[in-house]
């Protein structure tokens, strides 16, 4: 195996997952996470009484939001 078929495959290196997938899908994929933790961040701010927190919440998922639907648009224009 040569040296350029290591560094993308898969399996042998943890770090061409992100070369292999689509910037749409990635988009898509972070959005997802950041709303959920954006979320729970939020939702543990108003149960624990900290506004501050909660307002960090609410604009990390607006921010995730944003990123996914970035992504949604990009596949749309990828084809």
């Amino acid at each position: 195996m040569r040296k350029s078929e290591i560094r993308t495959h898969p399996i042998l290196c943890a770090g061409a997952i992100p070369e292999v997938m689509k910037s749409s899908t990635r988009d898509r994929a972070k959005g997802r996470a950041r709303e959920a933790k954006g979320s729970v961040k939020e939702k543990a701010g108003r149960a624990i009484g900290n506004p501050d927190l909660a307002d960090r919440g609410t604009s990390e998922r607006v921010g995730g939001k944003i990123q996914r639907k970035v992504g949604e648009i990009k596949r749309v224009f990828e084809d």
